[in-house]
């Protein structure tokens, strides 16, 4: 087995509250360049834009897990990763017809891109992507793993958008894979605070928004290969596989 270096938390130019700079070619340049092996695509709200990254990664030796950083009725943001291409396109149009329909006004939220390889436009969602759906936490739990995909709710220290600012606590019968910090805080700080959660998988992502936020942290992951299964079994921390919290570059 070997250690792989993973940021799964990153979004690109379709998520309104990102740079246009954020192109996929520029995304896996820059964190190839960094040292990553792995990088995740969760657009907020949104899945379209992740096969054209996964098909870039191909080419450059960057493992791409495919997904969409999701937002809950009670306003928690969980990352959904989703193994194939059918299942994770079907995934987004599920998700994209429970948005709130609020109009994106591209003046105060920013725009949402859609791009191809040539990066020429190919559509901008007339929703605003960055508006809560209305699934409930459970929900859509049971909706990514309905899918055999895997369920991470995202950065869980921070004050805004997780799962302790939204509810003060992590659900003890949630069924998530793992955990996501921010860059913000370490795993024993936050497990300092909520001891309940020593024996939970944690990871830890940029969630970047901009090129110079991409691969500000990473999660080691040992396992075989750089693959969606190994990774989930990594999380699951199967026959000495593990992930965990690997610090910044």
């Amino acid at each position: 087995m070997k250690i792989f270096r993973a940021d799964l938390h990153n979004h690109t130019l379709l998520s309104p509250c990102g740079s246009l700079e954020n192109t996929p070619r520029l995304i896996i340049e820059t964190v190839k360049s960094k040292g990553l092996n792995i990088i995740g695509i969760t657009d907020h709200n949104s899945t379209m834009q992740a096969p054209l990254v996964k098909r870039l990664g191909k080419e450059a030796g960057i493992f791409v897990m495919c997904g969409a950083e999701v937002t809950t009725k009670e306003e928690a943001h969980c990352l959904a990763f989703f193994e194939d291409e059918d299942t994770l396109l079907e995934f987004g149009d599920f998700i994209y017809e429970r948005i709130l329909n609020i109009p994106n006004d591209p003046n105060k939220f920013g725009y949402q891109v859609l791009i191809d390889e040539n990066e020429d436009i190919l559509d901008q969602p007339e929703k605003l992507l960055i508006s809560a759906t209305d699934l409930s936490l459970d929900d859509l739990e049971r909706e990514v793993h309905k899918r055999n995909g895997i369920f991470i709710p995202a950065h869980v220290d921070r004050h805004t958008f997780s799962l302790v600012s939204q509810l003060g606590f992590i659900p003890f019968d949630l069924n998530y894979d793992a955990l996501e910090l921010s860059k913000y805080t370490t795993r024993e700080q936050f497990v300092a605070q909520f001891p309940y959660l020593e024996q939970a998988t944690f990871i830890q992502s940029s969630d970047a928004h901009y090129p110079e936020d991409l691969a500000a942290v990473y999660t080691e992951f040992y396992m075989k290969e750089p693959t969606f299964q190994e990774i989930l079994l990594a999380l699951k921390g199967v026959d000495g596989r593990y992930a965990k919290p690997g610090g910044k570059f």
